[in-house]
């Protein structure tokens, strides 16, 4: 379906939608002088602002830390990934993955990033309402549900460590991969103690990965 139609948008300006759509390896070798870079990283001010101004009223009794939290779980990767393949926003893509040797986790990111890059191309073109509109429409659900997208071990760890005042602290244990697609393997320590290991494909997902693991081993949480 024509990406207009479905989502109901009437444009003078096609081109900006492209740009959103338009990853950079495909702009390098059809020698554009586009991407969606920039429209990116305005989608997601813009989705933050959106989610954050939802769950303030939502939730008048929550803390900021609280809302914080809430917020993270519905704008992190995972969810935009997941928010990226409902609307198969994929269809749209122009990617040159082959031809730039991308990997596929870093294709399944750049499903994550077009959502954004969509996401400020309709803030430009439609202005700020339509925008809420279209949130509303296709993420706000999913925060009534109160749908987890992402754990936040580290956090979790953090405050147990705080609680019985043992340190808490992740250590490289090998890093391997070439550069644009390494796998880091972490451990927790407590009081330097190997509690959990993890990996992932940056440290901050090892991290999360190995706290996981801690978490499991102590029996704390849901894990």
């Amino acid at each position: 379906m024509n990406l207009f139609e479905k989502f109901n948008i009437e444009t003078d300006n096609e081109h900006l939608y492209e740009v959103a759509f338009t990853h950079a390896s495909y702009a390098t070798i059809h020698d554009l002088d586009y991407n969606y870079e920039r429209l990116e990283f305005l989608g997601d001010s813009v989705l933050s602002l959106i989610v954050s101004e939802y769950l303030y009223k939502k939730y008048p009794h929550y803390e900021e830390g609280e809302l914080t939290k809430k917020r993270s779980n519905y704008v992190c990767q995972n969810a935009l990934i997941y928010y990226s393949q409902k609307l198969k926003l994929k269809d749209y893509l122009r990617v040159a993955a082959e031809e730039s040797n991308l990997t596929k986790n870093e294709v399944i990111s750049i499903t994550a990033d077009i959502f954004e890059s969509f996401l400020g191309a309709i803030f430009i073109d439609q202005g700020i309402e339509f925008a809420k509109e279209f949130i509303s429409h296709w993420i706000f659900k999913y925060i009534d549900q109160e749908r987890v997208f992402f754990e936040d071990y580290k956090s979790a760890m953090k405050e147990y460590g705080d609680a019985n005042e043992v340190s808490i602290e992740y250590q490289i244990l090998k890093e391997y991969g070439v550069p644009h697609d390494k796998t880091f393997i972490m451990s927790c320590l407590i009081d330097g103690q190997e509690m959990g290991v993890g990996r992932g494909k940056n440290k901050k997902e090892a991290e999360q990965s190995a706290a996981k693991g801690a978490m499991r081993k102590l029996r704390l949480g849901r894990n």
